[in-house]
C-alpha cells in the first residue's frame, strides 16, 4: 500500500508541506517539474482554454480533472500531454497514486500555486491533479463489436451531464457499444467526463453524424426500438435476447423523424402522472437494465474489465 511505501511518504510529506519540491521522486525514478507561478503562462493560458469546446475541437486536447479520471485514462490508454500538480492539494491517497503512475517520458510536469491552481482546477474540485490528454479518435468505422451486441444510440443529446450519466449506466449495463450521432456537445467535456466517472474513455464509444449512424445501423441489421413517449409499445416488450439497438433522444426535441420508419419500433415507459417522460439518463437506465433483466445476468461480470485494469473501478 502507498502508506507502506517510504517513496510515495516521502513524496506525501514533499507535497504538503515544500511547494518547491522539483524534481519529484516516485517509485525509484526522477520526475522533471517546473515551476509556473504566473496565471499568465502561456502553457497555464492554453490549458484553462480547454474548458471550452471550441478550444477541445481547435487544440485537439481536452483537459481530465480528479485521481479517479485520470486512472481510468491512464487504463484506456488516452495519451497524456501536460499534467499540473499543485502541491498544497494534491495530498490524497488516490491523488498520490494517480501522480505515481503518469507516464515517466513524453509529459510535461508542472508544479503550480494554488493562484495558478485555481485558473486550472474545475468547479471545486481540489485533488490538486490535472492532465492535458490528446483527444482520441473513435470512430464509428473503428466500432468492433460480440455476437448479440447491445448498442446505444443517443442521438442530439445536449447535456454533458446528462451524457455523462447515461455513459455511466451504460458501463454498468455491459452495452457494447454507444454511438452519439449528432452530438450537441462533445464527448470530453468536463461535465460529461466527470458524470461519467470517467467510464467515457472506452473504447466502445464514439461520436458519428445521424447518416453515419443509419448506414451502419443497416449493415448491422439489428433490431432497433427506439424511445418515444406517444409510442404504442411498452419497453418490456422489446426482446434484447438476440442483439439490439436501443435509441434515445434529447430531452428538448426528442429523435428526429429518422427514426420513424418501418425497420423501428418505438416504445415507451409508462407514465402514471402528469409528466409525460422521465429524464433520458433515467429513461436509459430503464431501457439498459431491462436487457439485463431478459438476458438473465446476475451480479458483477467481467465486461469491460480489460480496458478498465486499475482503473480504481
Amino acid at each position: 500500500t502507498m502508506t507502506g511505501c517510504p517513496e510515495i511518504s516521502s513524496v506525501r510529506h514533499e507535497l504538503a508541506g515544500n511547494h518547491t519540491a522539483i524534481p519529484i521522486i516516485l517509485s525509484g525514478f526522477i520526475m522533471p517539474t517546473e515551476k509556473i507561478t504566473s496565471r499568465q503562462n502561456a502553457r497555464v493560458k492554453d490549458a484553462a482554454k480547454l474548458r471550452s469546446r471550441r478550444q477541445r475541437e481547435k487544440q485537439s486536447r481536452f483537459l481530465i480533472d480528479g485521481a479517479r479520471e485520470i486512472h481510468r485514462a491512464m487504463a484506456a490508454k488516452i495519451q497524456f500531454l501536460e499534467a499540473y500538480i499543485c502541491p498544497r492539494y494534491c495530498t490524497s491517497q488516490s491523488a498520490l497514486s494517480a501522480l505515481e503512475q503518469l507516464p515517466d517520458t513524453g509529459i510535461f510536469r508542472a508544479n503550480v500555486t494554488p493562484e495558478v491552481w485555481e485558473k486550472l482546477c474545475f468547479g471545486q474540485r481540489n485533488e490538486g491533479l490535472v492532465v492535458v490528454a490528446q483527444t482520441p479518435e473513435r470512430h464509428l468505422g473503428n466500432l468492433s463489436l460480440p455476437e448479440k451486441p447491445l448498442v446505444a444510440v443517443l442521438e442530439g443529446i445536449e447535456k454533458p451531464g446528462n451524457v455523462g450519466a447515461i455513459l455511466r449506466t451504460a458501463d454498468g449495463a455491459g452495452i457494447d457499444g454507444i454511438i452519439l450521432a449528432d452530438p450537441q456537445t462533445d464527448l470530453f467535456n468536463p461535465n460529461t467526463i466527470r458524470a461519467s466517472l470517467g467510464t467515457v474513455f472506452a473504447p466502445h464509444i464514439c461520436t458519428a453524424t445521424l447518416e453515419e449512424t443509419l448506414a451502419q445501423l443497416r449493415l448491422w441489421q439489428l433490431p432497433i426500438f427506439a424511445a418515444q413517449p406517444a409510442a404504442e409499445a411498452l419497453f418490456y416488450e422489446m426482446d434484447l435476447r438476440q442483439g439490439a439497438v436501443l435509441v434515445l433522444g434529447s430531452e428538448s426535441d426528442g429523435l428526429t423523424k429518422a427514426w420513424q420508419g418501418n425497420q423501428i419500433t418505438g416504445v415507451q415507459l409508462p407514465m402514471q402522472g402528469i409528466a409525460d417522460s422521465l429524464n433520458v439518463s433515467a429513461t436509459a437506465a430503464v431501457m439498459f437494465y431491462e436487457a439485463i433483466r431478459q438476458r438473465g445476468v446476475k451480479g458483477a461480470t467481467e465486461h469491460g474489465c480489460q480496458w478498465q485494469a486499475g482503473a480504481g473501478r
